[in-house]
């Protein structure tokens, strides 16, 4: 089960490089991690920051699970 999960995460991460790669061409219309990241922080419904919020959940997830012990 360990191997499995290692495995997702490194297949993740050659994925996110391999969008970061495309996004970097010239003349291409895949927009790069950055483009998305700040898309997402731009989101709002109304005065609630959506985006930001679901950011800040994300990034609570991820060091819950992986970088607190």
């Amino acid at each position: 089960m360990r191997a499995l999960a290692i495995g997702g995460v490194l297949t993740a991460i050659l994925l996110f490089a391999g969008v970061e790669w495309a996004s970097r061409r010239e003349d291409s219309r895949v927009p790069s991690l950055g483009d998305v990241c700040a898309f997402v922080m731009r989101y709002a419904v109304g005065p609630v920051p959506v985006g930001r919020i679901g950011l800040f959940g994300f990034w609570w997830w991820l060091g819950w699970h992986f970088l607190a012990r």
